[in-house]
């Protein structure tokens, strides 16, 4: 059976480095295996040696230099080489005999869900195989205005990648009690949030979010949000068992 692919994704500053190093170490604690794959051709340092790195293959520094370009240019460019060479790159990760393979996309989310080479890559990789972990900042969805926000972001994500999503609010371990019990409560109750949002000032911002929050009700796009932490492995177990039961119907690894 083909390998599990979870691509972590989110905005820059998110977590999403530290979240996949857990979660393979998580993997290997209960004796599945697991790889990662770095996507992120200008990533100076990682916490973990990837088993595969785009940096091999593409590297944002060589980019900058060969076609004179500055650090945003070279993003775009580099975005694009890497579908270039996603083939090559996919023919090495499918030498690894894995039950998961764990992939850390950019920093800069645009690059990676907002262009077609985003496409490319996730077919290449395996679609039907694939499932995307989205990552909420704790430090914006923490207020009802943030979350919403965040809950756009990832339903545009999905709109652009259309494969299985968990919604995961990363660095759990950061918030207080308080404070988790209202997000469990907004993820679950769209009243709760609606509640929390008329609650805030009645600026043109909240405004535009309860109209937000109404649409995303409209298409479904509402969805429980897992809270998750690299450092105390809080939802670590949550997000195999969502992977499983997306894409192998609940069935387990053993």
């Amino acid at each position: 059976m083909a390998a599990m692919n979870v691509y972590f994704v989110g905005t820059a500053g998110c977590g999403k480095s530290t979240l996949t190093y857990a979660f393979q170490q998580w993997m290997q604690r209960q004796g599945y295996d697991a790889i990662t794959v770095n996507l992120d051709p200008g990533v100076e340092a990682l916490m973990y040696n990837p088993d595969v790195d785009v940096r091999d293959w593409v590297d944002l520094a060589d980019v900058m230099k060969e076609y004179g370009l500055g650090p945003n240019g070279a993003q775009i460019a580099a975005a694009d080489m890497m579908a270039l060479n996603i083939k090559e790159i996919s023919e090495v990760i499918a030498g690894f005999d894995t039950d998961y393979v764990l992939i850390d996309t950019p920093g800069q989310l645009e690059l990676f869900t907002f262009r077609q080479s985003s496409k490319v890559i996730v077919e290449e990789l395996g679609v039907e195989d694939s499932a995307l972990a989205f990552l909420f900042d704790p430090s914006v969805a923490r207020t009802p205005n943030g979350y919403v926000s965040s809950l756009m972001l990832a339903a545009t994500v999905h709109f652009r990648l259309p494969v299985p999503m968990l919604l995961l609010m990363a660095k759990a371990d950061v918030l207080k009690d308080a404070e988790k019990e209202l997000i469990e409560s907004w993820s679950r109750d769209s009243y709760s949030l609606l509640s929390s949002l008329m609650d805030e000032s009645g600026d043109t911002q909240t405004s535009v979010s309860v109209e937000f929050l109404q649409a995303l009700e409209s298409i479904g796009a509402g969805r429980a949000v897992v809270q998750v932490s690299a450092d105390t492995g809080e939802g670590l177990e949550d997000i195999y068992s969502s992977v499983q039961m997306s894409l192998r119907g609940g069935e387990d690894l053993e």
